[in-house]
């Protein structure tokens, strides 16, 4: 890790980084269908994208007995069967977590934020188990400095929980003069960033619900990849000008 102090970005995963809904919401429908429950609709299912899945089931019905199984369910068909036909090896099938892609202009603006010298890091409510693979599939793992994720056994699993992870790993300290900024698409991203003492940029091409953003206290809402770069430099060139 270079010295104090560092500009650190803490980047969401799915609906930041990667369109990851195919795979999140077949995995989900095939979810309820083993537990037995009736399917949610499709405003609901892409709901499913941010929060941890516990919390999701929870709030579509799935009763607190049913909870764990749930969660166990979804996880096979997300990170370990390959249940689903890979759209781009028609007759091959893959599991959920590899039923996505990497938004256009992603790489080139992870490449240009390193260029100026920021450490970039992926800080996912996916368990980190998942998010590995994933960012090693897609290509994203040699482009950020860390990808941190939710604890397998639960004992880790809010976005604040992930974010205080994170900035422990990378050895984060603000009193040496580290600044660090969230970037995420949902409000979990958002009320996490505010949890730890963070401001929060939000990706207005992710899964958040209109103004939903917003409401949760984004400083800024960005709506194209390629503003990106752009706007983590602003702020911390204008974080520079207040400290």
């Amino acid at each position: 890790m270079s010295k104090s102090p560092r500009r650190l970005v803490l980047l969401d995963l799915d609906g930041t980084l990667t369109a990851s809904h195919p795979g999140i919401i077949a995995s989900v429908v095939q979810t309820f269908k083993d537990l037995g429950y009736p399917v949610p609709n499709d405003s609901e299912l892409r709901r499913f994208i941010g929060p941890a899945v516990k919390v999701s089931l929870r709030r579509n019905g799935v009763r607190e007995e049913d909870l764990d199984r749930g969660v166990q369910i979804y996880r096979r068909y997300y990170s370990e069967m390959a249940s689903f036909e890979d759209p781009e090896h028609h007759g091959q099938h893959i599991p959920g977590r590899l039923l996505a892609t990497v938004f256009d202009g992603i790489p080139e603006q992870l490449n240009r934020m390193h260029e100026r010298g920021l450490t970039l890091a992926v800080a996912t409510c996916k368990p980190e188990y998942q998010a590995l693979p994933v960012c090693d599939h897609f290509g994203l793992r040699p482009l950020v400095d860390g990808v941190y994720g939710a604890s397998k056994d639960s004992t880790r699993v809010t976005k604040d929980q992930v974010i205080t992870y994170a900035l422990e790993q990378l050895g984060f300290d603000a009193e040496h003069g580290d600044r660090a900024l969230m970037v995420g698409d949902r409000w979990t991203d958002a009320d996490g960033a505010q949890e730890t003492g963070l401001d929060c940029l939000g990706c207005g091409w992710g899964y958040a619900e209109p103004g939903e953003l917003e409401s949760h206290g984004c400083y800024r809402v960005i709506d194209q990849v390629d503003q990106l770069f752009q706007a983590a430099e602003d702020y911390f060139d204008k974080d520079q000008t207040q400290h």
